[in-house]
């Protein structure tokens, strides 16, 4: 048997039947010797990370039951067509949170770590969990990770109790000193994603409005 390592593009089976349908993936639409989780037919591993930052009402979060989960709460309750595939953890502490400031709060949640207490910018944290996370999953996607806020808090300098308001401002840390901004505008996200969209005079007006002054 000869290995060539073509392919047969979508596309071009397309064409060729002068068909619309949807395909199934097939053999041939698949190199020759490649791994099975390198196509499309392997799913790329998800994980994602949600902060609510003025707290929630914790009843309406907790499930009954122990080991096996019983009755979802009102908040997990659209899980339950997967409930034998959740997992809820709790009694949960993170100590190095503490005073429960605004800034050590947020730069606790995903680094569990103890931020340095200082107003400038020789601000010192932690690796936080998803970007030791995007280090091993990362790679098989477009960006290893997405940060995403529904608002961007445009404080700078001291903020709390003597502490930089970097740590307020970013959840995600990519090292000790590195942290990673949220983005909040939908078409920044969506370019990052995906590209700019729209016709050559949108993509050129779009350019024009992000320049600067």
């Amino acid at each position: 048997m000869i290995i060539t390592k073509k392919a047969l593009p979508r596309r071009t089976f397309l064409k060729s039947v002068q068909g619309m349908l949807a395909l199934p993936l097939l053999d041939a639409m698949i190199p020759a010797a490649t791994p099975l989780a390198k196509t499309a037919a392997g799913p790329v591993p998800r994980l994602g990370f949600v902060f609510i930052p003025m707290g929630t009402d914790h009843p309406r979060w907790m499930p009954q039951g122990g080991e096996v989960l019983g009755e979802l709460s009102p908040i997990l309750s659209p899980l339950e067509a997967v409930k034998d595939q959740v997992t809820v953890v709790t009694n949960l502490e993170l100590q190095n949170s503490y005073p429960g400031t605004h800034d050590t709060s947020n730069s606790g949640f995903l680094s569990a770590a103890f931020a340095k207490h200082t107003e400038s910018s020789d601000y010192h944290l932690g690796t936080t969990a998803d970007q030791v996370a995007a280090k091993q999953i990362g790679q098989e996607t477009r960006l290893a990770s997405l940060e995403l806020s529904v608002d961007l808090n445009p404080l700078a300098g001291a903020c709390n109790n003597g502490y930089a308001c970097v740590y307020q401002n970013n959840l995600s840390w990519s090292s000790p000193t590195t942290p990673l901004p949220s983005e909040a505008h939908p078409r920044i996200v969506f370019e990052r994603l995906f590209g700019e969209g729209g016709s050559l005079a949108e993509r050129e007006a779009s350019l024009r409005s992000r320049a600067s002054l």
